[in-house]
């Protein structure tokens, strides 16, 4: 009889198949020039019906946000198996945007960054004359708006794999040199900008999110972004996972049973 209860168990885990969301570090926000650009949140990934079999071990992969720069840089990468979400975008500043999940907001040095199909959009263009506001970040859900509008971060999407609603992958803001406050951040983590005066400094992307960091004036640097997450789940029918490294955070809800990494780890079924 035990003998069957463990053919029964490796029989359940030969045909399963899991949902899964794949968000990578976000950009970090620019810096250098007048109105730098926002960072790119980190590419989002979400998919179900992937296959998985028992025994067989997953690697995870949770990408940490780009460290704020003078324009450029990239958040890294996250990785569920063979799914790979690409990190963030900088955005530009005393150097061009660069591109990624999401595209970093253009600053005086150049254009914006494209985002990576299917995983974000690209971020917005540098305003050009006053009030020299850079192009917000693109997020996974919108562009980044041009910093002739506001220069706010592209909105994130939301993802319910948890069983609650949550935003992910917001672009960050970019930076304005009047003594107005910089663009906005995209909901779902990105980071607001900041001011010409130095009186409001950009904030980071919130970590685990994705979240682009917000740009800055010139003369410093833009903020980090945040970093990423990686997120499974698959009906409560189906017995717990043999084995995670990483430390996950496991949950049953919602007839799930849902597995959430911050930092790097595995799964073996």
């Amino acid at each position: 009889m035990p003998i069957l209860g463990i053919l029964a168990s490796s029989k359940i885990f030969s045909t399963q198949t899991v949902e899964y969301l794949v968000v990578a570090g976000g950009g970090p926000g620019g810096g250098g020039n007048a109105g730098s650009g926002g960072g790119g949140a980190g590419g989002y990934r979400t998919a179900s019906g992937f296959a998985v079999s028992g025994g067989t071990t997953y690697t995870v992969t949770v990408g940490a946000g780009g460290t704020g720069t003078t324009g450029g840089g990239a958040g890294s990468n996250s990785v569920f198996s063979s799914i790979t979400s690409d990190g963030g975008g900088g955005g530009g500043g005393a150097t061009v945007a660069s591109s990624g999940g999401s595209g970093g907001g253009g600053g005086g040095n150049g254009s914006p960054g494209s985002g990576t199909a299917g995983q974000g959009n690209a971020g917005g263009t540098w305003s050009g004359s006053a009030p020299l506001t850079g192009g917000g970040g693109g997020g996974a859900g919108a562009v980044g708006t041009n910093g002739a509008a506001d220069g706010h971060g592209g909105a994130g999407s939301y993802s319910s794999i948890t069983t609650i609603s949550t935003p992910y992958a917001g672009g960050g803001g970019g930076g304005t040199v009047t003594s107005a406050s910089g663009g906005v951040g995209g909901v779902g983590g990105g980071g607001n900008g900041g001011n010409g005066p130095g009186t409001i400094s950009p904030t980071n992307g919130t970590a685990n999110t994705g979240g682009g960091g917000g740009g800055t004036r010139d003369g410093g640097n833009g903020a980090n972004g945040g970093s990423g997450i990686v997120i499974i789940r698959y009906a409560d029918t189906f017995p717990l996972a043999n084995s995670t490294t990483g430390s996950p955070t496991i949950t049953t809800t919602g007839g799930y049973r849902i597995y959430q990494w911050t930092g790097s780890g595995s799964i073996t079924f």
